[in-house]
C-alpha cells in the first residue's frame, strides 16, 4: 500500500522544499552497534548473523515513518512496508543486487534471503526482477572495520532511498560490535530520525 502526502499541508513542507533544491541533499552518520546477542545466538544455533542483524535493521527501518517516504514523479509518498535491496557476493567476487521481502518473522525473512542468494549465484544479472523504491539499499563490507563510509549518488534526479553499509564485526572482551553507515535524504529525514534509527536498531538487536 502506498499513500501520497499533501505537501501543501505537510509539517515538513519548508524543510522538504529547501533540501529538495540541493544537488546532493544526502547526509550521513556512522556509528557502532552492539551485535553480541546476535553473534552468540548465531553461534549457538547455527543461524546466519547477517540475517539476524539485517532483520533487526529492517524492523527499525519499518518502525519509523520518515524512512518510508519516497519521492515519485515529484510527489512524496509513504509506503506501508519497506523491504531491502542488499548486495550479494558471488563466488567470482562480482555481485548482484537483491530484493528481499521483509517479514516480521525472522525465519521467513531468512528464507527470503536464501531465495535471493540462490538466484544471484546462478545469474550474471546486476539487477533483480523486482526493482522498486519501497526498499533500502544495503551493503555488507565484512572485511574492513571502517569508521567512515560514502555511498554513491546517481545524481540524475532526486534520490530518496536510504542507504546503509555494515562493517566487519569485531570482538573485544567478549563483546561484539559492528559499525553501521547510514546515508539519508535530508528532505525527508532529519538527524533526529537518523538517531532514532540507531536507537531502535540497537533495541531490536538486544532482543536476541
Amino acid at each position: 500500500m502506498i499513500k501520497k502526502i499533501d505537501i501543501a499541508t505537510w509539517e515538513r513542507k519548508e524543510v522538504y522544499e529547501f533540501f529538495s533544491s540541493f544537488s546532493d541533499p544526502y547526509f550521513g552518520l556512522t556509528a557502532p552497534v552492539d551485535v553480541t546477542k546476535a553473534v552468540l545466538l548465531a553461534k549457538r544455533e547455527g543461524k546466519s548473523v547477517f540475517a539476524l542483524y539485517l532483520h533487526a535493521c529492517m524492523k527499525a527501518i519499518n518502525s519509523i515513518e520518515n524512512f518510508k517516504y519516497r519521492v515519485i514523479d515529484k510527489q512524496v509518498h509513504v509506503f506501508e512496508t519497506i523491504h531491502v535491496s542488499t548486495t550479494i557476493l558471488r563466488e567470482n567476487k562480482t555481485f548482484g543486487f537483491s530484493f528481499i521481502n521483509f517479514d516480521d518473522d525472522v525465519a521467513v525473512f531468512k528464507k527470503n534471503i536464501d531465495v535471493e542468494k540462490e538466484r544471484i549465484q546462478h545469474s550474471t544479472n546486476l539487477f533483480p526482477p523486482v526493482n522498486t523504491l519501497d526498499c533500502v539499499y544495503c551493503s555488507a563490507i565484512p572485511w574492513v572495520n571502517f569508521t567512515g563510509h560514502k555511498e554513491p549518488v546517481l545524481g540524475q534526479e532526486m534520490e530518496t532511498v536510504p542507504k546503509l553499509a555494515y562493517s566487519k564485526i569485531t570482538e573485544e572482551n567478549g563483546k561484539f560490535s559492528m559499525t553501521v553507515s547510514l546515508d539519508v535524504n535530508h528532505a525527508l529525514i532529519d538527524g533526529y530520525h537518523a538517531s532514532l534509527f540507531f536507537t531502535r536498531f540497537q533495541e531490536f538487536l538486544d532482543t536476541y
